[in-house]
């Protein structure tokens, strides 16, 4: 945490982002906030949602909801096409993400301590932010906010599968398994594949 952090801090926020590395769909940005310096008794116990089972991750995104819905926590996750990854970069397309979950959250940048995982960051209005190496593991609040990204990017990409079926978007999410490359080299990209990350799938 970062050190001597002024006293009209009342907010704490955790971000982490899914889907950074697949050749299709989109980046999910999750973000959850608590009041600061209150222990919530979600914020106990949880790991990055990629040790956890897909079960396992829907039952902890289902007590996000119920803690939304109670008052208790505030989460929100934005997801950035694969076209705006294929125009701006990735990088650039994390980054709005971070930037509409903070907006959607409505938290006051100088009253919010805004903690990330790995390489990320928040706008620069946000003074009181720390990137933390293997976040997801470290801090409770920021695996929350891994939950939340995965859970919802793996229901819109199942969603997707529903639209292009001869892809099986619902089995691999649109990671770079061996079935999905196969797929790709078979039939070729479809709308939702990131063109700038399959071009070594069709050499």
């Amino acid at each position: 945490m970062p050190k001597k952090l002024p006293k009209d801090v009342r907010f704490i926020v955790g971000i982490d982002e899914a889907g950074r590395g697949p050749l299709a769909g989109p980046v999910s940005v999750g973000a959850v906030v608590i009041p600061y310096n209150k222990k919530h008794p979600l914020v106990e116990g949880i790991k990055d949602s990629k040790q956890l089972s897909e079960k396992a991750r829907e039952d902890w995104f289902n007590k996000i909801k119920e803690a939304n819905k109670a008052g208790t926590l505030g989460f929100a996750v934005s997801m950035v096409s694969a076209k705006h990854i294929d125009e701006k970069g990735i990088v650039h397309a994390v980054k709005m993400g971070i930037k509409r979950c903070l907006n959607k959250l409505s938290v006051p940048p100088h009253e919010t301590l805004v903690l990330l995982d790995g390489s990320l960051y928040a706008p620069d209005h946000f003074l009181y932010q720390e990137t933390i190496i293997r976040g997801d593991h470290k801090v409770p609040l920021i695996g929350l906010a891994s939950i939340a990204a995965k859970v919802i990017r793996d229901k819109k990409m199942t969603q997707l599968a529903r639209l292009y079926p001869e892809y099986n978007f619902h089995i691999h999410k649109g990671y770079g398994t061996l079935h999905h490359r196969t797929l790709i080299k078979k039939r070729g990209p479809c709308a939702i594949h990131r063109k700038s990350f399959i071009r070594f799938v069709s050499n």
